[in-house]
């Protein structure tokens, strides 16, 4: 039995086999939202303009109608007689692709805040953690009816506005994992050989935090899209005439008695989606797990 030294450098992440990942929620997780992915790209391939215009002669038709245009309706039509299977692809890039870019800009932004908060001490890091507890207290909703009534609806505004104001409870876990990350013994070697600031962060820091950042990533995927959603519904989200799956869900309030399939399919859309994430999240959580074990062995 070997017992590895502090001095070693932190393994690759997570590796890929044949059969997968080797955590049944992280396969499941990815095989889930990987079929959500090529619906998106299929809408590229199968969809038209035209396909989200309405006929109000099938409006608040159940799944399974079939039009006297003879178009099928897989899940049912809405109150304008638009199919619901066309729009819920419609909205995948405006539900997803917000949720996604908000995301990106939480990783970046609260791992670069957590490493300089780590790094640093004294005013600096008062400064970057008071910064935290401000943005913290900021109020998400009211944040947003400011953006929306300055630059107005849209993906970017909200988007962005998302990503701005999620990233602080990151950058406190990227400051807690940083400083313990900091004592190790390979980075202080690299300190002592005189590395720079940014390799020894960017090169020894940096990858023992990459498990940090895939699980919290995921999660907050999935928080984001919940939020962007619950924004849409409010009407602080994507414009009106977006297909996106939550002005889908406000369009269903009307009409939950006569056409509840209006609420289920955007609905069930974002569960899908959620739940995938949150296994992915899961998977990573128990890879991170098991290639700690295996370090300490």
């Amino acid at each position: 039995m070997t017992t590895a030294t502090a001095t070693d450098k932190p393994a690759p992440a997570f590796r890929f086999n044949k059969l997968g990942t080797g955590s049944f929620q992280l396969d499941l997780g990815i095989l889930i939202f990987a079929l959500v992915v090529l619906a998106l790209l299929s809408q590229w391939l199968l969809l038209d303009s035209s396909d989200l215009d309405g006929n109000l002669t099938s409006r608040l038709k159940g799944p399974g109608f079939t039009g006297r245009d003879g178009i099928y309706h897989l899940l049912g039509t809405d109150q304008l007689g638009r199919d619901l299977l066309f729009r819920v692809l419609g909205g995948l890039p405006w539900s997803l692709g917000i949720s996604g870019v908000a995301v990106v800009c939480v990783a970046v932004i609260g791992t670069f805040v957590g490493l300089i908060g780590a790094w640093y001490t004294g005013i600096i890091r008062t400064l970057v953690l008071l910064g935290i507890a401000s943005m913290v207290a900021m109020p998400f909703l009211v944040l947003a009816l400011v953006v929306v009534a300055v630059v107005g609806r849209g993906f970017w505004p909200i988007s962005l506005t998302m990503g701005f104001i999620a990233w602080t409870a990151v950058a406190r876990v990227i400051y807690a994992e940083s400083r313990g990350l900091l004592t190790r013994e390979y980075v202080l070697a690299a300190r002592l050989f005189g590395v720079s600031k940014w390799s020894i962060l960017i090169f020894h820091v940096l990858p023992g935090l990459r498990p940090t950042i895939l699980v919290m990533a995921a999660f907050f995927f999935a928080v984001l899209l919940i939020i962007e959603s619950a924004l849409s519904f409010l009407g602080l989200g994507a414009p009106l005439n977006a297909p996106s799956w939550g002005n889908m869900l406000s369009d269903s309030r009307q009409y939950l008695v006569n056409a509840p399939w209006m609420m289920f399919v955007p609905a069930g859309a974002i569960v899908t989606s959620v739940i995938s994430l949150n296994l992915i999240g899961d998977g990573f959580a128990e890879l991170s797990r098991k290639r700690a074990r295996a370090v300490e062995v």
